[in-house]
């Protein structure tokens, strides 16, 4: 009798523990499926024409993000070719998106203007070329709009620019812009001087080797300013790559306007891998 009595206390306590720890199991397995949720939901892309001010000027840009996830996440400008916001800068706000940004492709010119040959490209380009403040104002004006975005992580915004749009930002970053960081697709490397009290950005780069545009001798003359006020930039070189030689439509345009310019592929998915180590260490 006396084992008999000692053996139900035992299994009370053995049932109890057991029950217990089973529950707090499946409310820990339970606990982590609601934590997971949003991260397992499929991107939802949401994709807005938005209208802002700046320099006295009315901009049309183009903003891009997944708002399935609640978080805020780096910010990433795009600024275009001297052909103004046409969908190839829409396209790398959207490929930008897919990495896990909100994106805003940034219209430089104002009301949405656009150019369909050089003439007018020319003409809408050169007064940022002669007055880079007043491109810098611009591009504050679409800082200051993607910070409005509940999505922006404020202390985190970079910016890509391609050709007229990547000389556009290494003449911005000289300025003192606040950007984290910017980088450059086959764009202009000389224009504003370099300032160690005002260039706080870090640069990347990407440059085509057989760029007639953008000649060695530009090259030599930016990296020796940059590294004459220790400046944190890369400088990356795809040998056999013309201006131009992320866009798709490079080579077909060349043809058409007999201009050096023209699509290299790999340069193309080289640099974009350089772009994405760049941010992945830029936003840790």
């Amino acid at each position: 009798m006396q084992k008999t009595k000692l053996i139900f206390p035992v299994l009370f306590v053995a049932t109890t523990l057991f029950t217990a720890c089973n529950n707090s199991s499946n409310s820990e397995s339970q606990a982590t499926i609601d934590s997971n949720s949003s991260l397992s939901k499929e991107p939802k892309w949401k994709e807005e024409n938005v209208t802002y001010t700046g320099d006295s000027a009315t901009m049309n840009g183009f903003i891009v993000y997944n708002e399935n996830d609640p978080a805020k996440r780096p910010a990433v400008l795009v600024v275009p070719e001297w052909w103004g916001l046409v969908e190839y800068a829409k396209f790398r706000a959207r490929e930008l998106a897919k990495l896990g940004y909100i994106a805003m492709a940034v219209d430089v010119y104002g009301d949405g203007k656009t150019a369909d040959n050089p003439d007018s490209a020319g003409k809408f380009a050169m007064p940022f070329y002669q007055n880079p403040l007043k491109a810098k104002a611009r591009i504050d004006a679409a800082i200051a709009k993607i910070k409005t975005y509940s999505q922006t992580d404020p202390s985190n915004i970079a910016a890509v620019g391609y050709c007229f749009g990547g000389g556009v930002l290494l003449n911005t970053v000289r300025l003192g812009d606040e950007l984290k960081g910017v980088v450059s697709f086959h764009g202009s490397l000389i224009g504003t001087p370099a300032k160690k009290e005002l260039l706080k950005s870090k640069i990347l780069v990407c440059h085509g080797a057989a760029d007639p545009f953008v000649p060695k001798k530009d090259v030599d003359l930016f990296k020796k300013q940059m590294d004459s006020i220790g400046a944190v930039y890369t400088f990356k070189e795809y040998a056999g790559a013309l201006h131009a030689f992320t866009n798709p439509n490079a080579t077909e345009m060349g043809k058409k306007f007999k201009l050096p310019i023209a699509y290299n592929g790999a340069a193309d998915t080289a640099s974009w891998a350089d772009m994405k180590t760049f941010f992945g260490e830029l936003f840790k």
